[in-house]
């Protein structure tokens, strides 16, 4: 006989719960030891905002929910920019948050939590006493695992204290996903197998279904592409565009936009993926397979609808496909791709001064970076020059949280990735303004001795507030700042560091990269900011 605390820490574990992101306070110092006690590992952040965006990583990059353990009130409010993030990218994870006592109504920790969760799209739970203990918490756990939900296990405080049996969790029921019907399959089948120009583009929703798709695109003829947190789905394909939308290639939009038919695969088709639909061809018949009905045609009209998990639609499309069809994959659009497959085979003027890097020169420079990497990318003006320029292996290799579009994350972000592929090098891509918002995992990443690549594309200001508002004439004191020493502040967190110029300077970083790498290098890359990154007017002339 233990605790409830003890009981839910156990439970968890044994559902599958390894590795543990979360501040320590009393409201969850028992229930944290409990999770340690029976095999999780715990990961103690400086905040509980990189706790929630550090689990979101490793759910994404490992497939298993992420955990993390919060302090009732502020514990959890200071969580709550990582939770929105995970809630909207539907990323399944379980927010252990303490919380007062019901009979507490005047703590001053007191604060609506489960309208707190509810608000930025989480599902809230509760362990209710000590004969549910186990079975509130499988539910939560199912809950986030079958609905993909990100939720908050709110455990009172007086609960938690009470005494509780330890027993096994009951066994979760066998859910099929939805398969397309018979009459979606054929209409897609019939849409394909007369379609000219074909292109797939998948998303999250479609990252465990890669074989399939390419099997079906190949009998069609389809052009392979993805939404940005897919990136890489199709790495080695001979017919892969990479990223559909503002991080699209020239050749790639050129191809997409000239699509008949556009099939999303778990794709979303928000403005970023379409460029606020300028990217789709008007003409073109555009079908969503979607495993949540309430997707299809949420971003814009879509031909046909069909609610499927995206391997089975595929495989059972592929199946009625009569016959194979060049398709798109002509020996042209074979030539092309040769040559213009990548962003750094576009001829670019460099902009580079005495004193300041052009960004993607930085970043084609950069690709020296062992082959076996893990890029994680902050939000920001910058964040497409590492998200094209830098190559990844496959999917796994890149994290990308940007649903809720807040800066900050990043560094919290190549934690999370960091430890849910210790065999690759882990990169982090920051700009200078999400750096020092997020600057209290450096800490972290030191700590846990991750041999952490950090790049700073620091221009000195906000961007993108620089360059949506600036042409405009506003002034912009409140969004430029002085120069900052950032290589100096790293250092102080007992990292390497090294402040870069110009290519030249990056000699620091070869010799780290040979190394063996106990500490994180950090690179102040002073870049030029005359002008906007080209996705950024891309959004703006949207706006």
């Amino acid at each position: 006989m233990g605790t409830v605390a003890d009981v839910v820490g156990a439970t968890l574990v044994r559902l599958g719960a390894d590795h543990v992101f979360g501040v320590v306070g009393s409201g969850n110092f028992h229930v944290t030891n409990a999770l340690v006690k029976h095999g999780a590992r715990f990961v103690a952040t400086r905040h509980e905002g990189g706790a929630a965006t550090a689990a979101d990583a490793y759910s994404r990059l490992t497939g298993r929910p992420g955990v993390v353990t919060v302090h009732q009130g502020c514990g959890l409010t200071n969580a709550m920019t990582g939770i929105a993030e995970a809630a909207k990218s539907r990323t399944p994870m379980i927010v252990v948050a303490a919380e007062p006592a019901a009979s507490a109504l005047l703590s001053n920790f007191r604060v609506d939590q489960g309208a707190l969760a509810r608000a930025v799209g989480a599902a809230s739970e509760r362990v209710h006493g000590p004969a549910t203990a186990v079975s509130d918490t499988a539910r939560a756990w199912r809950l986030a695992v079958a609905e993909r939900r990100t939720v908050v296990l709110n455990l009172p405080l007086d609960v938690q204290a009470a005494s509780a049996e330890l027993t096994d969790p009951p066994v979760a029921p066998s859910i099929e996903p939805p398969r397309a019907s018979d009459a979606a399959v054929e209409a897609l089948a019939e849409l394909l197998a007369n379609a000219q120009r074909p292109v797939f583009i998948a998303g999250r929703g479609a990252l465990h279904a890669r074989a399939e798709l390419e099997d079906l695109a190949a009998r069609c003829g389809a052009l392979l592409a993805t939404s940005a947190v897919a990136k890489a789905l199709f790495a080695g394909n001979d017919w892969n565009l990479d990223v559909s939308g503002g991080f699209a290639t020239p050749l790639a939009a050129e191809l997409i936009s000239s699509a008949d038919v556009v099939v999303a695969w778990g794709a979303s088709l928000n403005m970023w993926t379409s460029r606020h639909g300028k990217l789709i061809n008007p003409a073109a018949t555009v079908v969503q397979v979607d495993i949540d009905q309430s997707s299809l045609g949420a971003h814009r009209p879509v031909h046909l609808g069909v609610t499927s998990d995206a391997r089975l639609c595929a495989v059972a499309v592929t199946a009625a496909l009569t016959r194979v069809t060049p398709g798109f994959r002509t020996d042209a659009v074979r030539g092309e791709l040769r040559a213009r497959r990548r962003w750094r085979d576009e001829p670019f003027t460099d902009d580079g001064t005495a004193s300041h890097i052009d960004p993607r020169t930085l970043s084609i420079a950069l690709d020296l970076l062992p082959p076996e990497r893990v890029v994680a990318v902050d939000s920001g003006n910058f964040m497409g020059y590492p998200s094209m320029f830098l190559s990844v292996p496959d999917h796994r290799g890149f994290c990308f949280t940007q649903a809720f579009q807040s800066i900050g994350l990043g560094l919290a972000t190549a934690l999370g990735a960091a430890l849910a592929r210790p065999d690759r090098l882990p990169v982090a891509a920051c700009g200078d303004g999400g750096f020092l918002m997020g600057i209290a995992e450096l800490d972290t990443i030191r700590r846990l001795g991750l041999g952490m690549l950090i790049v700073i594309y620091n221009d000195e200001a906000y961007g993108a507030e620089v360059h949506h508002f600036g042409p405009g004439g506003s002034p912009l004191d409140t969004v430029v700042f002085p120069e900052t020493d950032l290589a100096a502040i790293a250092r102080g967190h007992g990292c390497e560091a090294v402040t870069v110029r110009s290519a030249d300077d990056l000699g620091p970083v070869r010799e780290w990269l040979a190394g063996p790498r106990e500490v994180p290098m950090v690179i102040d890359a002073k870049v030029t900011r005359d002008r906007p990154s080209w996705w950024l007017e891309e959004a703006f002339r949207g706006h």
